[in-house]
């Protein structure tokens, strides 16, 4: 940990918001490749792979989400939807806890002792979570630009969009960055806040363990 900084932290976070917006693409012509679970990893390699597999889960759920809003496909096909659907945010939401465990562990050497107080609104891994999202809509928001399906008024609006998803995804990468160097001031401190998703658990939604009783 001795030869890591604050700016090889920026430096890593940069490169894990670039990836997202470069997978987008290459995505659409090959699968990622994650072997085992994540458990294990740890350091900023382990954080920027914990990023990437969190982007992965966004991406595969874009498509089930879409495929899940057509209306001439069988009762079956939609319920395996949502199941997929289910499993894959419990996927999403358990990444970004564990990135920001992983974060933590890489900044607390840096931390000053006598941090104030403060946290933030939500944690680098919930930023990284929106950023993934919006490489995303970015990527399948200039996909409308290119179809020649659709009129111009069609094309011009989804190319006003893609102008307003670039700026705000500049401004949410500036802010990630910035709280690492509030971090580093001191002027804030990390967290990990956690989900607690219940529905998918068998001892805690009700739909589950009142019909497993019945």
């Amino acid at each position: 940990m001795a030869d890591i900084t604050y700016d090889t932290v920026k430096d890593a976070l940069r490169e894990a918001i670039a990836h997202q917006l470069r997978s987008v693409t290459d995505w659409h012509f090959g699968e990622p490749v994650y072997e085992g679970e994540p458990g294990d990893l740890a350091g900023i390699s382990g954080f920027r792979e914990l990023v990437g597999r969190q982007h992965w889960a966004n991406f595969q759920l874009w498509h089930v989400e879409d495929r899940a809003r057509r209306k001439d496909v069988s009762p079956e096909v939609i319920a395996d939807c949502k199941y997929a659907i289910d499993k894959l945010n419990q996927r999403r939401n358990d990444l970004i806890e564990r990135a920001d465990v992983c974060l933590n562990d890489v900044l607390a050497p840096f931390l000053p002792a006598d941090a104030a107080e403060r946290y933030n609104t939500e944690t680098v891994g919930a930023a990284l979570d929106r950023l993934s999202i919006q490489a995303l809509k970015i990527y399948h928001m200039k996909e409308q630009c290119s179809r020649r399906d659709v009129d111009e008024a069609h094309v011009a609006q989804c190319d006003a969009k893609v102008g307003v998803l670039r700026r705000q995804h500049a401004d949410l990468e500036t802010a990630v960055l910035e709280l690492i160097d509030e971090y580093a001031a001191g002027t804030k401190r990390p967290k990990v806040y956690y989900q607690f998703k219940m529905y998918n658990d068998p001892s805690l939604n009700p739909e589950l363990y009142g019909r497993k009783r019945q």
